[in-house]
């Protein structure tokens, strides 16, 4: 579980503090929920837009539990790649650092072939507005879930490198309810948070290579030291 953490650290800020990116991608239909809803009070927004962002992060960590699994069958299939997947964790953590500080699209190839995906997700999701009820709210969460996005992807890249489904699942959680503050304001009508959080994009970034740095060290003095597979301990 000690290794873990830099990961769960990582999701956490790369949601939190990314959240700029999110809005750009998500906050228009979370600031929807509010308009076609038709409400004004505060007390009726609140509860759809924590209602559709908790079907997104349950999206999410599903997602998260399949590439986990995926990872760990990679991993009991052949032994050996433990350590690089250990080692690729770090690695990951500085690329998604590096894409925070300098607003990079790393995964812009892999945005596109998701796309592919939400173009058949999306008119399911479109029959869910108007949003005015919490189920609906909840469902088109789920949806939205799977629309591409770099930051995400760069989460699931993190989710990967735990090898199991459990870590996985737990990472993208994490990383969902980092994100969850700015979506919830956006849809509650409290659009300056985004200008916020890009300013503070950048001082996140340079957190994460530094704990991407951190992470690699791990693995590299178990491998130096020859005590370990480098593979986290849950």
């Amino acid at each position: 579980m000690i290794e873990l953490l830099p990961i769960l650290g990582a999701a956490l800020l790369a949601g939190l503090l990314g959240s700029a990116h999110c809005l750009g991608m998500c906050g228009g239909i979370s600031g929807m929920i509010a308009v076609n809803a038709g409400v004004t009070a505060l007390s009726t927004q609140l509860p759809l837009a924590i209602a559709y962002n908790l079907g997104r992060i349950t999206s999410y960590a599903v997602l998260g539990a399949i590439i986990g699994g995926l990872g760990q069958a990679a991993i009991m299939t052949v032994p050996a790649i433990a350590a690089p997947i250990r080692l690729a964790s770090g690695a990951i953590i500085v690329l998604v650092g590096l894409q925070l500080v300098f607003d990079w699209r790393l995964l812009a190839p892999l945005e596109r072939s998701g796309a592919v995906l939400w173009q058949r997700i999306a008119p399911l999701a479109k029959r869910l507005l108007p949003v005015s009820t919490l189920p609906r709210a909840f469902g088109l969460g789920l949806l939205w879930g799977w629309m591409p996005c770099g930051l995400v992807y760069s989460a699931l890249l993190i989710a990967a490198t735990t090898a199991s489904s459990a870590g996985g699942a737990l990472t993208m959680s994490v990383f969902g309810l980092g994100t969850m503050p700015a979506m919830v304001m956006t849809g509650i009508g409290a659009f300056r948070l985004s200008q916020t959080l890009g300013n503070a994009r950048r001082a996140a970034g340079f957190l994460l290579i530094v704990i991407g740095l951190i992470t690699l060290a791990m693995p590299i003095e178990n491998m130096l030291i020859g005590g370990g597979n480098g593979m986290p301990h849950h």
